[in-house]
């Protein structure tokens, strides 16, 4: 048993997604109700849009079949909670942000095997053989969708608590993304210049073209430029940490957790860059 993966992987995984859970009320999905035109733009981008991008880089990029996969596996993935922040500094409309991550968090317990699933059967010739998507699904259950509830529920019972350690919960959440990023690194830390040289590039592809498409998607049909950040950044910003527990989990890490990694890097040199410019339009 490794401590690292098997116990604090899902433990910081559970945590951030919880915290993410403080921050939200059950008001905020009635908002999204009562006027869902953005939200379903960006929803789109994110849901449908990004795993037929990185397919599609998939077929026209010489990867191997484990780098393809990790490839699917970070554009299943929801949006990180970092871009809700990152929203915020581009002045893009943070609800909707927060909106998008909370609902794709809960989504991904459903989105994650069945993108997973389809996209092996087109990437590996190997079936899924002893692989269950329903277990997938359960875990993703228990470490993503449950904590989110549970963090939700506690903000409506115990407002004044939440409101004393909410502050503290994002930093802490913040700090074991990172950790938990530099841990996947350090693992693969012999083989780290191979790995960016294999996939730096195409992950580098994948995040820009997503903004962008997502951007002009957004652009065409939604309401306003605060919307266009919001939903560029969510569609840039993914959940490396939720990527790299299904990598570890599903498939024992090694080359399938290479992408996310790198791209949990790439993903703010970008949106950095890009918050630069739509600050100084």
């Amino acid at each position: 048993m490794n401590f690292i993966t098997d116990v604090v992987l899902p433990l910081a995984l559970a945590f951030i997604m919880f915290t993410l859970g403080l921050g939200l009320s059950f008001s905020d999905f009635v908002k999204v109700a009562k006027n869902p035109k953005n939200f379903l733009i960006g929803i789109t981008s994110q849901l449908i849009f990004l795993p037929i991008v990185a397919l599609i880089i998939v077929f026209v990029w010489p990867l191997q079949p484990e780098l393809a996969i990790g490839l699917m596996l970070i554009a299943a993935a929801p949006g990180g909670v970092t871009s809700n922040i990152l929203t915020s500094f581009a002045k893009g409309d943070v609800a909707l942000s927060i909106s998008m991550t909370a609902v794709m968090s809960l989504l991904s317990v459903i989105s994650v095997p069945i993108v997973l699933g389809i996209s092996m059967g087109y990437i590996s010739d190997t079936t899924l053989g002893s692989i269950s998507l329903t277990g997938i699904a359960i875990s993703m259950f228990l470490i993503v969708t449950l904590p989110v509830l549970l963090g939700m529920i506690f903000r409506a019972s115990l407002s004044y608590l939440t409101k004393r350690i909410e502050k503290a919960s994002k930093m802490l959440s913040t700090i074991l993304f990172v950790l938990v990023l530099i841990g996947a690194i350090l693992a693969e830390i012999e083989n780290l210049i191979e790995y960016f040289a294999q996939t730096g590039l195409v992950v580098l592809v994948l995040n820009i073209l997503m903004m962008v498409i997502a951007f002009y998607w957004a652009k065409t049909f939604g309401t306003g430029s605060a919307q266009q950040k919001a939903i560029s950044l969510e569609c840039g910003l993914q959940n490396g940490t939720l990527a790299i527990f299904v990598g570890i989990s599903v498939f024992g890490g090694g080359l399938y957790i290479v992408p996310a990694a790198t791209y949990s890097v790439i993903m703010y040199l970008t949106s950095l860059i890009f918050i630069y410019f739509i600050r100084n339009r």
